[in-house]
């Protein structure tokens, strides 16, 4: 590979694609280097102050894509509420841009290497992205030594004098949509009622507003008691006991990683040689 090839980090505003960032510019160098942000209109407003300082610290060039629709703007197009196994949101609002955007970019796949921010402990989640983006080549460098957790990432933020995203610091595990996600489980939906009431509430009621406009008993949770598992609405869970809650249910954000069978069996197709 050409000593001149790009360099793409998928730059989402959390700590470890910061940190995937900062390793690629120390070794690479920030000539060729992209920042790609995708915007899903959802954010906290502390993402785009850590990113633009980030985006500072790093060097490199970056790009920020926006469709304008936020999640439940997607959800009303589709007629489908996303839940933590199908992401419209994801695939519309990111993978999608993102793709177009590389592709259009880079027509060689030769031509650049993608990284996304994953740390060493998702390496099976890194293999299942390859199948989408190929033939272009994925890497995740955080697999590489020195391994960082999320306590040396927080110390190395402080180190250099960059505030961490204000999501960490209320306990939330990502700095995606601002704390909100349609793939959160139980764990994460109380977390957010207890430290963003606000954005529960306003998304309890975007929920309730998809749920009428489909005319369907459908919700992003699922009440799992019983061993059968049944719509669990954010209405209804924000008066459940905590036992009647499963709160070692985190669910996981992953717009770039956690993709659809299909979403991957198309990719490939797309980008096979004719």
């Amino acid at each position: 590979m050409s000593s001149n090839v790009s360099r793409v980090v998928f730059f989402s505003g959390g700590m470890s694609s910061f940190f995937t960032a900062v390793r690629v510019a120390e070794k690479y160098g920030t000539t060729n280097l992209t920042l790609l942000f995708t915007d899903t209109s959802y954010e906290d407003e502390d993402l785009y102050r850590f990113l633009k300082e980030g985006a500072a610290y790093v060097g490199g060039n970056l790009i920020q894509l926006k469709d304008g629709r936020n999640p439940w703007q997607v959800f009303e197009d589709v007629k489908f509420l996303g839940n933590s196994q199908v992401d419209p949101c994801s695939r519309i609002l990111k993978r999608e841009p993102a793709k177009k955007w590389i592709t259009e970019n880079f027509p060689d796949p030769d031509s650049a290497v993608l990284y996304l921010g994953m740390n060493w402990d998702e390496e099976h989640r890194l293999d299942r992205s390859k199948i989408y983006w190929n033939p272009y080549q994925l890497e995740g460098i955080l697999f590489e030594p020195p391994l960082m957790n999320r306590d040396s990432m927080m110390a190395e933020l402080e180190r250099i004098g960059i505030k961490p995203p204000r999501l960490y610091a209320l306990g939330f595990p990502h700095n995606n949509c601002g704390g909100f996600c349609i793939k959160a489980g139980h764990a994460h939906f109380k977390l957010l009622l207890e430290k963003l009431p606000d954005k529960y509430a306003e998304a309890e009621e975007r929920e309730e507003h998809i749920r009428n406009l489909l005319d369907k008993d459908v919700a992003i949770m699922r009440d799992r008691r019983g061993g059968t598992a049944t719509p669990l609405t954010m209405k209804e869970f924000r008066s459940r006991n905590t036992s009647e809650l499963d709160l070692f249910e985190w669910g996981g954000c992953g717009c770039f990683t956690d993709i659809p069978e299909e979403e991957l069996e198309e990719g490939n197709n797309d980008n096979s040689p004719d």
